[in-house]
């Protein structure tokens, strides 16, 4: 099971402010469901641990490759990395009258065999509504209205 994922949203925030909380993975556990911890480990490296079904975790490193200030990041998992997926994409920031922004993700992944696989697949299972509702979720977060407490 690999793809690709293409999802807009439009944030009632300025630019500046959307892009640089997007640009502290560290965040991503506050607004996305199944992220446990983004961990910087280097000027544009990072490692990801995501919680999976039945305890199963999956992890992997990534690197961004592209940071354009307000504009766009870029990433993809590291060339040697041994993680249990491989993915890239590319999130883009267009500021908007009224202090807005559009935000346009495009991702692409794909699991590598054996238990990885079988755990993105459970968790991708939908994964265009997976991927809309993180960003809903970012909107909230980034709007100052998201709450993750149960």
């Amino acid at each position: 099971m690999s793809g690709e994922l293409t999802k807009n949203i439009i944030v009632k925030a300025d630019v500046g402010k959307v892009y640089s909380m997007w640009a502290n993975f560290e965040n991503f556990p506050n607004f996305m469901k199944y992220i446990r911890r983004v961990k910087k480990t280097g000027d544009k490296t990072s490692h990801w641990e995501v919680s999976g079904p039945m305890g199963v975790n999956l992890e992997w490193n990534a690197e961004v490759t592209r940071m354009e200030e307000n504009k766009r990041i870029a990433w993809s998992t590291k060339d040697d990395d041994q993680g249990d997926v491989t993915t890239s994409g590319q999130v883009t920031f267009n500021a908007l009258p009224q202090g807005e922004t559009q935000i346009s993700a495009i991702i692409k992944y794909e699991p590598r065999t054996g238990k990885a696989g079988k755990v993105l697949e459970k968790i991708l299972s939908n994964p265009e509504k997976r991927l809309e509702e993180d960003l809903r979720n970012f909107k909230a977060y980034a709007e100052g209205m998201y709450d993750r407490t149960p």
